[in-house]
């Protein structure tokens, strides 16, 4: 049974994914920074028959915590096959790039951004010793710089100097990582989800969860010909979802 793991998966978009993977089949690690949480929630998934979940927690901002959680998924697995870097935070609003507080900044990006990284280097061992592995890094569409400079795009004037500018940076740390792993059988990806009503923004985006899941997990169960290194969107209103930059 292939195996999966999932930062931020005890709420939202996080545990959707969680759900729709258990039934395809898969053995989801449901990443949580609280675990007393996180078991409550595979507990009622369990209860809703949802299979082969199990809580793990792992804060993405804390080392210590990320390698315990390597030594679990290494003794119970012994590699990992799907890697999902879906943990992240907003900061706090206004983000004005004149005046918003260096520390709030430095907040975001150690979740968002230094989070990620310290979570993939982690895993990476364990990855390298399944067959197809796949690494997906949750994005956002206000990550992306093209989209960003265009006055015609329709979140133009959504301008964060924290979010987005993590985002924009996990973008260009995936780059670099997708062509470092490009001779192995890694896909490695950034996939946005769209603007999603969740948690995480007070509900207030069009999108729902199953439709924002259903769409990474497309982006992320590729075969050995998909692509890496690549910018998917689930607002971009083509058949390709490839975004630009």
């Amino acid at each position: 049974m292939k195996s999966v793991l999932i930062t931020g998966a005890n709420r939202s978009i996080g545990l959707e994914l969680t759900k729709q993977l258990s039934k395809k089949g898969f053995f989801v690690y449901l990443g949580t920074r609280n675990l007393e949480k996180g078991n409550t929630v595979a507990k009622q998934l369990n209860e809703d028959g949802f299979e082969n979940i199990k809580a793990i927690q792992i804060d993405v901002t804390n080392p210590d915590s990320i390698l315990e959680a390597k030594k679990i998924v290494e003794n119970e697995q012994g590699k990992l096959d799907i890697l999902i870097n879906n943990a992240g935070i907003s900061g706090e609003f206004p983000q004005n790039a004149s005046d918003t507080n260096i520390k709030d900044i430095q907040n975001v990006f150690d979740t968002n951004f230094f989070g990620v990284i310290s979570v993939t280097q982690a895993f990476l061992e364990l990855l390298k010793k399944a067959e197809n592995p796949r690494i997906s890094n949750i994005t956002s569409g206000l990550g992306s710089l093209t989209l960003h400079s265009d006055p015609t795009w329709k979140y133009y004037n959504f301008k964060s100097a924290s979010y987005g500018t993590s985002k924009a940076a996990l973008n260009a740390y995936t780059i670099v990582l997708a062509y470092e792993l490009k001779d192995l059988p890694f896909k490695v990806n950034v996939i946005d989800p769209g603007y999603t009503a969740t948690d995480f923004n007070h509900h207030n985006g069009p999108g729902t969860v199953e439709s924002a899941a259903s769409f990474i997990i497309k982006n992320t169960l590729t075969d050995e010909n998909g692509p890496t290194g690549q910018f998917f969107s689930n607002d971009i209103e083509d058949e390709t979802g490839v975004s630009p930059w």
